[in-house]
Order: structure tokens, then sequence, then C-alpha cells
């Protein structure tokens, strides 16, 4: 009869077989601070973004400059995809410690192993979920991705400056001479500590320029893993969400825009849009999911419809509504001081060409500085006032 191997038995052989020289304390502090700042700037960038999007009473975000939005949106995107092979080291470098026997070693050290996998579990959903909702496999995610990944970050934070502050003593012991030796000498051929540093350093590059031209207009030919690449969609611009995906059937002599303001009631054909005074502003589309481009938007600034609508010169709040029956983005807020905005319109055409019914036709909100999502499509009215 076999006896079955004892569980310290099993956990030995665990680990002298995936024991590799190169893996020390200094190599696990490296790729450990590499990590934390790059995910300190996506939790940050990610943070800015959800308040522009679901922005508390306090927080107001400006108008200019009118390229700020696409910058640290496509921050967030690129430092997240750059955490995915900096994350693989990590874990890799430490994997011979999830078999260290005893298990636990007493209650500070339970606490310790159980903090660290809330840490890696958070930090895997996080990244995970954020790679799907760029890919558009939204089918993959049996819930809302917006609120899971926005509070799952805050756990992630709160976990990851706990670890900071329980590794810190072995940060500073690794910290003080980054050209000493390694403690053990690598097999021939094996791996170093500088080899395993290089190696992730160089993949999360790879990534980033594989991905930052769906932002960076001068990488476009190098990302090849990019979801999205400017200059594909009508018009030359990419498109989340169509027409047909939003129920909206074109609408040409029975389009009506519905303002209102302390004026009184108008309604307007797109004839009358296309009478008033028409401006033209460079612009760029900034998506959530990291990509954008730009394009030249002509329309009716909006504030020349608060002046229709009586509201010249009030510091109120505009409620856009989109012919879209339904969604979450179907209406957007623009503040006071972005609906004034000289740049902000409400766009009619495209370099020149009436909008693709897929990018807004008859008319959509183009305004500096705003996310893609809050851009609003598709135009049914404008309310001047609070909500």
């Amino acid at each position: 009869m076999v006896r079955p191997a004892r569980p310290l038995t099993v956990v030995r052989t665990v680990q002298d077989r995936f024991t590799a020289t190169a893996r020390s304390t200094r190599l696990t502090a490296h790729l450990g601070l590499w990590l934390a700042a790059a995910f300190t700037v996506c939790f940050g960038t990610g943070l800015l973004s959800h308040a522009i999007q679901h922005p508390p009473g306090w927080f107001h975000w400006p108008a200019r400059p009118v390229q700020l939005y696409r910058v640290t949106q496509g921050l967030h995107v690129a430092t997240g995809l750059a955490c995915l092979p900096l994350l693989t080291a990590k874990i890799w470098s430490v994997y011979p410690r999830l078999f260290a026997w005893p298990a636990v070693r007493g209650l500070s050290h339970a606490l310790e192993r159980a903090a660290v996998a809330l840490l890696s579990a958070a930090a895997v959903f996080e990244l995970v979920t954020g790679l799907l909702n760029i890919a558009y496999w939204y089918s993959a995610m049996p819930f809302g991705f917006l609120g899971a990944h926005y509070w799952t970050a805050w756990l992630l934070a709160g976990a990851l400056l706990l670890h900071v502050a329980a590794k810190l003593p072995l940060l500073r012991r690794a910290a003080p001479d980054p050209e000493a030796p390694d403690p053990v000498a690598p097999a021939p051929g094996g791996w170093t500590r500088r080899g395993v540093l290089a190696l992730a350093g160089s993949a999360a590059g790879v990534v980033t320029v594989a991905t930052a031209g769906q932002t960076v207009r001068p990488l476009r030919h190098l990302s090849v893993l990019a979801p999205r690449v400017p200059g594909i969609g009508p018009q030359g611009v990419p498109v989340n969400k169509t027409a047909a995906a939003a129920g909206v059937a074109r609408a040409d002599g029975t389009y009506r825009l519905v303002l209102t303001g302390p004026g009184g009631r108008h309604t307007l054909s797109l004839a009358d849009l296309t009478a008033l005074p028409q401006v033209t502003a460079d612009l760029p589309i900034s998506c959530v999911e990291g990509w954008s481009a730009g394009a030249s938007w002509q329309g009716v600034r909006v504030a020349d419809l608060l002046r229709l609508a009586g509201a010249d010169g009030l510091d109120l709040p505009v409620t856009v509504e989109s012919l879209e029956a339904s969604g979450p983005y179907r209406t957007s807020v623009l503040e006071a001081a972005v609906a004034r905005d000289p740049l902000t319109l409400l766009a009619l055409r495209i370099g020149g060409a009436p909008l693709h019914l897929d990018h807004g036709y008859p008319c959509r909100l183009i305004a500096p500085n705003r996310p893609g999502v809050l851009q609003t499509k598709w135009v049914a009215a404008l309310t001047v006032g609070p909500r």
C-alpha cells in the first residue's frame, strides 16, 4: 500500500522545483517599487476619470487645456497595461514563498499572508477587468464593470499601502547598494537579478509601445496590440456605440432640438441650426478605454444657444439629452464655464461633411477636455438650469 505524501514533503518538492538563484529580496524589492509606482499613477488617473464622469459637488473639471484628459486617460490605460508584465515578474520572484511551511506561524503572520492574498487578488482583478474593458469583452464580466473596478481600486490602494509599510524594512535593506552582487551566484547560463529586471522592464516597454499608439499618434504603426487604432472608423474617427446599438434611426425633416432656458422654450429644426453662425473647432475624442482621435468639427457654439435661451451671462449648468432611449450616458451635464467656452459646440459636421449617423447625426456635443462618453450624440434637448 502506497502512503500519500505528507504536506511537508509536497511543499519541499514544490519549493525545490521552483527555485531560481535570481530570486532575492533585492529583486522583489525593485519589482515591488516599480509596480507600486505604476499602480499609483494608474490609480490617480483612474480616480480622476471617475470624478469627471460622476462629479461630487466639490469637484470641477476645467475646459482647458483641451488635451489634458487625452493625456491623463491615455496614461491610465498605458500604466495599467505595463503593470501586467511587472505583476507577473513580481509573483514569479516570490512564488516559492507561497509554499513556506508551516503555512501560518502565528497571528501576525496570518494577518500578513491574508493581506498579501487580498493585495494579489485585487491587483489581478483590476488588471484583468481593465483589459477586458478596453477589449470591449463585457460578456466575460457578469457584473457592472464601473462600480466593481472603482471600489476594488480603493481596496487595492489600501492593501498596497499596508504592504509597503510592512515591507519597508526589507526595502531599506535592499536599497543601499544596488551594485552589490546577489547573495547567491547564478548558475551557469541562469538568470541574474539584473537580467530579470531587464526582462520585466523590456516587457513593460514593449506592451506600452504596442498599445500607446491609440493615444500617441506617432506610435500608431507600432500599436499592434491596441484594441482601437485612430483613423479607422466612419469619417476617420473610431466609434464605440453605433446608432443601431443605441436604437437611434436617421431623422432628417422630423428632427427638432428642444432648447429650454430662462427665456422660454424654443424648438429648432436642422435647418434652423444650420442657419446660425457656424464655428470650427479642432478637438479630440478621448475615450475612457484609452484611445483618442483628433478631428475638425463644425457647428453652433453652445454659448450662442444659451444667448437664444435667455441665459447669456448666467452661471447655470446645461443638461444635454440624447435621442437614445436609455443608457447610463443618455444625458450629460455641462458646467456653466464649459458651456460658455467658445470651443464647446453642438457639432453638425466633421471634416467639412455632415456627421455620420454613428457619430451622432444630425448633431452632437463636442466640448474641450471631456471624456468621449460625455460627448453626447444624437442631441435632442438642451436645458439650462439646475437638474
